[in-house]
């Protein structure tokens, strides 16, 4: 019996009448997972497409695979391993953090799914992978599961689930695990600690990342070449810029996500960056503009973040103008505060809650041209 078959043999059990009804929107969940929904709009204005939620949230997680599998490699080089040792090493201190963070958010949205009588979203594909990734990996897997919790409650269930949610759900997490345990996410003890592998004791490393070095000394210890291929102290995905710039092409290529948002982050980080090299004033804001682009989480979060098709722009010119402020905002903040030298999560959250207000002002602005344009003509 075929996979097909068997769903729709088991299906009058989960529907209206059936013993297992209360769970009809977990087996929806499954099935729309499995197959493409079988539900056609027959009137109104709708957009129709072969491509659901889901099979786009699944373009993203491919989109992230260069850099999880990067972030694998990478995890096991900085405690010194080499090969596929190195990979393996990364591989199995990635997965326990996956898994929690899949199992805390799934479980919280199949709870208010069946709760309120709606189908499951498929939002937490990519917020589940995000989440790890843009933690350390010496991360406790209880802090976690704590922080994916929040975001999913306070970030989407209390604004209606995904697609009504203000602030990105993964950085949400990130900026609760970083205001409720900084140490464990910021500064030179964040990233590793004695572990066994193998049978083997791997020696814990502990060191500042580039970010830090450039807000205590005014440079990297790393060269160039090894802060843009990914092999530096950061967060799980977020150190090679070459792996995120392959994930980019592919979003771009499957039109996921917007090339005048992604575009307008770099911009306007290098704006910002440029315009502190001319200013001058500290050690940070002497750095060369073009480097602030490969280190921290700011190419991630240009990338995975700020092109979020929920809490971005709408408008064609009001994605240009939220990615432009979020690079320079990201940038700004790197500069003016030392102390806190990675400012791309608060900046894209502050532009979450922003863009509503630019979408607002572009359509205005639109619709007053037009009328001006009106009565000119009507002369």
């Amino acid at each position: 019996m075929d996979l097909r078959k068997l769903v729709d043999k088991v299906k009058p059990t989960f529907t209206k009448g059936g013993k297992l009804a209360f769970l009809e929107s977990t087996f929806d969940g499954f099935e729309t997972f499995l197959f493409v929904p079988n539900k056609t709009t027959s009137k109104g204005s709708h957009v129709r497409d072969c491509n659901d939620s889901k099979r786009t949230m699944i373009c993203v997680v491919l989109a992230l695979l260069p850099a999880f599998l990067f972030g694998c490699y990478n995890t096991g080089v900085q405690v010194s391993l080499e090969g596929f040792n190195a990979f393996l090493y990364g591989l199995v201190r990635i997965l326990p953090m996956v898994a929690v963070s899949y199992i805390t958010g799934l479980a919280i949205e199949f709870a208010y799914a069946q709760i309120r009588g709606h189908e499951i979203y498929e939002g937490f594909l990519v917020s589940g992978l995000l989440i790890p990734m843009i933690m350390p990996v010496s991360m406790p897997l209880w802090m976690v599961a704590v922080s994916t919790a929040f975001a999913v409650v306070f970030g989407k269930e209390v604004f209606g689930g995904t697609g009504m949610n203000i602030f990105n759900p993964a950085l949400l997490a990130r900026a609760f695990a970083f205001f409720a345990y900084t140490p464990q996410i910021s500064g030179e003890t964040a990233w590793y600690s004695d572990w066994k592998f193998m049978g083997a004791q791997v020696d814990g490393v502990s060191g500042a990342t580039a970010l830090e070095q450039f807000a205590t000394k005014g440079a990297m210890d790393f060269s160039v070449m090894d802060a843009f291929l990914g092999f530096i102290p950061g967060s799980f995905g977020e150190t090679s810029t070459l792996a995120i710039l392959i994930g980019a092409v592919i979003l771009l290529y499957t039109g996921v996500a917007s090339w005048r948002t992604m575009i307008s982050v770099f911009v306007g980080g290098l704006a910002m960056g440029l315009l502190f090299n001319a200013v001058g004033g500290n050690a940070y804001m002497e750095i060369p503009a073009w480097q602030h682009l490969i280190v921290g989480g700011f190419a991630f979060g240009a990338v995975f973040m700020a092109t979020d098709p929920v809490t971005s722009a709408q408008t064609n010119t009001g994605k240009y103008i939220v990615g432009f402020m979020t690079g320079a905002l990201a940038i700004l903040i790197r500069g003016i505060n030392p102390a806190y030298p990675e400012g791309m999560m608060l900046s894209i959250l502050f532009m979450n809650a922003l863009a509503p207000l630019v979408d607002h002002f572009v359509v205005e602005s639109n619709i007053s041209r037009r009328k001006n344009r009106s009565k000119k003509l009507a002369k």
